[in-house]
């Protein structure tokens, strides 16, 4: 289940950084389109502008499964060591309670948007709850990241 996991934090990781990479090259496909034609991709800064926020949202998870998030590891290394663990698993509780609220929060946004049959108009026509899906999994996924954390022994770290 372990490894299962790991594969998954793995492949969320992936997917953020092959949709950045495809966002730039067509940024820059679309640069170099109208610097040197007539013509443009009207939809690239529209497809840009929802690829940041659905990289970083599955980018997140595979982040804190890699204990590569944000830390004051200096704290934690002057305290001592039953301290440290203390603070770490206070800290992985009030991650979970926040993730569990922003889950909370996106699933009645989407459930909401999905009832009425929202669309976004723009550069491109789709339903808007779509939009909601990669809050949804990211702090769903770091839910449970972070009960995996707390239930390890010792440091969750």
């Amino acid at each position: 289940m372990s490894r299962a996991w790991s594969q998954l934090m793995n492949g969320c990781g992936a997917l953020a950084a092959l949709a950045l990479g495809a966002m730039a090259l067509l940024v820059t496909a679309d640069v170099l389109i109208r610097n040197l034609t007539s013509g443009a991709l009207p939809w690239v800064l529209e497809l840009s502008e929802y690829t940041l926020p659905f990289a970083t949202f599955l980018a997140a998870p595979w982040i804190l499964h890699r204990n590569q998030h944000v830390r004051l590891d200096v704290l934690l290394t002057a305290l001592p060591a039953g301290t440290a663990r203390w603070l770490e698993r206070g800290v992985d509780a009030v991650g979970l309670v926040i993730s569990l609220l922003l889950l909370w929060y996106g699933f009645t946004a989407l459930a909401d948007s999905f009832r009425q049959d929202s669309l976004v108009i723009k550069a491109m026509t789709f339903r808007e709850w779509w939009l909601f899906v990669p809050l949804v999994l990211c702090f769903a996924l770091l839910s449970v990241e972070f009960v995996r954390r707390l239930a390890r022994p010792g440091t969750a770290a």
